[in-house]
């Protein structure tokens, strides 16, 4: 992995050009890597490993310093001229683009998240940093979020936990280097004082998020303005007109709806998750039920016995989600009645629009479906049936 990552910081330093400051870190790391190889041809040094988590700890910040040079000699970043504190649009576009932040910078940050009549900027912040660091690491942003988690202001403290549950999910091959970072983000949580129960309902929270936001419910009509955060009312100036919602809309690309349901799929793998969720047998159940309630049986495929009467329970609540019928399907082909399967996978297909809808959720559980037990031949036997509604 060492030397993937030097071969790409190689070729930005060869853009940098020749008096970039990274050539010593470059060369030091590419040869101490060299002889961590020879030696482990040959020897067998009982701090290879402590020397290899070093060198990716080493490496990662040379990749992330080298990367925001390379930014701003490309121009992607903004002049470090800093940003107008009054204005919502200079502060996002300071915190989404900057790479090589001041220490002003951070004070302002720091005193925004803790006075009130701030809040709202502080909330324009902490979004754009967050998207900023998914791009670009770094970890004083990161310090900065988690200092944050204790804000004064609920709503700008759920956001920075928020967003810092999102963060270490997307670098969790990395952030394991990190255990610093890992250090203080535990802490910050047990100074909540309420055994990480407001990181576990925001973990929870994320997780339903990809079911729907509250942007797409204002559009609809299923959520009204004033149900919205105060600072957020006030710095966006909305009314419920229809026509201030399509700014409001355009915050949530649809690419990045997308990104956040790849994020909830692998979410269960990461450390920030195992870290929330810990021993709690409670807990794992609870998020098991959540990630059902979007549609996901990720975590429930072992407990059917979990699973199966909460999906039947909201469909007697009147679930018209073809998910819902299906996944009770998926419980019900388990349990061998393959009768009534079908019944609630036909169920399913009659919901979505045609064929197409239908399958783009089942087949990425055919896998799931083999795995525990039925025949490949009879699942592909139940599609040819379920095509032909």
């Amino acid at each position: 992995m060492i030397d993937h990552a030097l071969v790409i910081v190689r070729a930005w330093l060869n853009e940098l050009g020749e008096n970039n400051p990274y050539e010593e870190a470059f060369v030091s790391i590419g040869q101490e890597y060299q002889s961590v190889f020879d030696e482990w041809l040959t020897g067998n040094d009982p701090e290879r490993e402590a020397t290899l988590d070093r060198l990716t700890l080493e490496t990662y910040r040379l990749v992330d310093a080298s990367y925001a040079s390379l930014r701003l000699k490309r121009g992607l970043s903004p002049e470090m001229h800093g940003f107008n504190p009054n204005s919502a649009q200079s502060v996002m576009h300071y915190f989404a683009n900057c790479v090589q932040f001041q220490e002003s910078d951070w004070q302002w940050f720091a005193s925004v998240l803790n006075e009130e009549d701030k809040a709202a900027m502080g909330l324009m912040a902490v979004g754009a940093l967050a998207k900023n660091v998914r791009e670009c690491f770094n970890e004083q942003a990161v310090y900065a979020l988690i200092e944050g988690i204790n804000a004064s202001n609920d709503v700008v403290a759920e956001q920075c936990l928020a967003n810092l549950i999102i963060l270490m999910a997307h670098n969790d091959v990395r952030i394991d280097f990190f255990a610093d970072i890992q250090n203080a983000f535990m802490a910050a949580i047990d100074e909540l004082e309420d055994e990480g129960e407001q990181a576990f309902q925001t973990l929870c929270a994320l997780v339903r998020s990809v079911k729907g936001n509250w942007r797409e419910q204002i559009a609809s009509g299923d959520l009204k303005v004033e149900d919205l955060p105060e600072e957020l009312q006030n710095l966006l100036e909305l009314t419920g007109d229809k026509n201030n919602i399509e700014g409001v809309m355009g915050w949530i690309p649809k690419s990045e709806q997308e990104y956040m349901q790849g994020l909830i799929q692998m979410l269960p793998d990461t450390w920030v998750f195992s870290a929330i969720v810990g021993e709690s047998q409670e807990r794992a159940q609870q998020i098991a039920i959540m990630y059902l309630s979007v549609g996901r049986m990720d975590l429930l495929w072992d407990r059917i016995d979990v699973a199966a009467p909460w999906l039947l329970h909201q469909l007697r609540g009147g679930s018209q989600s073809a998910m819902d019928y299906m996944n009770y399907g998926h419980c019900l082909l388990l349990q061998g009645d393959r009768m009534m399967a079908y019944e609630y996978y036909r169920q399913a297909r009659q919901l979505c629009k045609g064929p197409k809808e239908f399958f783009a959720i089942f087949r990425p559980d055919r896998h799931d479906l083999v795995e525990h037990g039925v025949p490949v031949e009879h699942v592909y036997m139940l599609e040819d049936k379920l095509l032909k509604l």
